[in-house]
């Protein structure tokens, strides 16, 4: 393994080339679902795909499957991948190097000579992002039966466009019924990510081994209350929205402190206010919440406290309370085995690393319901991602590539 050649080079070029697939100007880079620049991006990957001699295949919402054929191709695969989609301004490698890197890693291994006893599939996931339809991981929400078809279809862009019709206009029209995988479809599935935290570079370190995904437990708060002129009525009269929201966001905050651990966070990442005038007591008002953690047990013990706080606090001061569950998904734990194959393979490249835990989702959080699953992080400058600044360097992603392609090598044979 220490001699397999990564092209780091060439996969430097092609991060560079897939980045100038955006609806905005470099250094950002902005891609969203079965938009004109997505889909160049999906026919550039499969470019790269067929000249490596790899076969590929969509299925119906445009998930991309790159297939490096084994001796028995019946046996369950081993997988590895990420996404190419973006939010708006953001950076070039947050996903990109998960599927460019897994790509590579193919490609050395076929350099190698090597054929595996398991294929090796490279997936590349729609719509990790929940830019368009408000939905993080709709890819493999769907792939992992998370998300049904019933569900998608209900599903509205920004614009108010639905799901079938956007996915149409995209050019896919297949049964939506074929999209999720049967269990036995992946024998493991290890996503080459990068950490979007600054832990790996504090640390001096190259490899983080993933060893749990936290998860969101996201909702919306909805709160009515009364309006009027902000000179006409007196403050013992008043049923302020807004009042009652910021006592809310800051119990929030408590809850957190009080009854989660050091993995634990709350955000109020989202505030509507109605009617929005400095002269006009708010009558209306929109709180929303992500709280997350690797444990979910903990996690929902904090979100019934802090529940039960914006039902008391709405309750004093005459607020009507609405709650809008986003989604409150589980967290997961990597599977062991695949955790100490990771591990193994650092040790045998002599690449140091610690265990660590992603507190950011991943489409690896969704995938662990259907496979053993497991990630490999490496650092990016300063723990930046989702800015056009987010930087990864060719030695650190040369040194992620090494350790998957090592990975998928000895999950392949087994």
């Amino acid at each position: 393994m220490t001699h397999l050649n990564i092209n780091i080079d060439q996969l430097m070029q092609e991060l560079e080339e897939l980045s100038t697939f955006s609806d905005t100007s470099p250094p950002s880079v902005t891609r969203i679902l079965w938009a004109q620049q997505d889909q160049k991006a999906r026919t550039y990957l499969k470019i790269l795909i067929e000249q490596a001699g790899f076969s590929w295949r969509e299925d119906a919402i445009g998930n991309l499957f790159a297939t490096f054929e084994g001796k028995n191709p019946r046996l369950p695969k081993v997988g590895t991948g990420s996404h190419v989609d973006a939010i708006p301004h953001a950076g070039k490698y947050d996903g990109t190097v998960g599927v460019l890197g897994g790509l590579e890693a193919m490609r050395a291994l076929k350099r190698s000579g090597f054929q595996p006893r398991r294929s090796i599939e490279l997936l590349i996931f729609n719509a990790e992002e929940p830019t368009r339809f408000g939905v993080g991981c709709l890819g493999s929400r769907m792939l992992s039966g998370a998300l049904t078809p019933e569900q998608a279809i209900l599903l509205k862009d920004q614009q108010g466009m639905t799901f079938e019709d956007a996915r149409l206009e995209g050019g896919f029209s297949g049964d939506l019924s074929s999209v999720a995988l049967s269990r036995n479809h992946y024998f493991a599935f290890v996503e080459l990510h990068i950490e979007q935290m600054p832990n790996l570079e504090k640390a001096g370190l190259p490899i983080g081994v993933v060893t749990a995904i936290a998860a969101p437990s996201s909702f919306k708060l909805h709160l009515k209350g009364q309006g009027g002129h902000a000179g006409a009525v007196l403050m013992p009269e008043r049923k302020d929205a807004f009042l009652a929201a910021s006592e809310i966001a800051l119990c929030i905050e408590q809850a957190v402190k009080d009854h989660g651990g050091p993995d634990t966070v709350g955000t109020v990442g989202l505030v509507k206010v109605h009617p929005n005038a400095i002269n006009s007591i708010p009558s209306q008002v929109e709180l929303g919440v992500d709280l997350r953690d690797i444990d979910e047990v903990r996690r929902d013990r904090v979100l019934s406290a802090l529940m039960q706080a914006a039902e008391d606090i709405c309750k004093k001061r005459g607020i009507r309370l609405e709650v809008e569950m986003l989604n409150q998904d589980p967290p997961c734990a990597s599977d062991p085995m695949l955790v100490k194959t990771i591990q193994m393979n650092c040790e045998k490249l002599g690449i140091p690393y610690q265990n660590m835990v992603s507190r950011a989702y991943h489409d690896s959080l969704f995938m662990a319901r259907i496979a053993p699953n497991a990630m490999i992080f490496i650092p990016c400058k300063d723990g930046i991602s989702h800015r056009p600044d987010e930087y990864a360097s060719p030695e650190h992603i040369l040194l992620g590539v090494q350790v998957l392609a090592g990975v998928l090598k000895d999950l392949g044979e087994v």
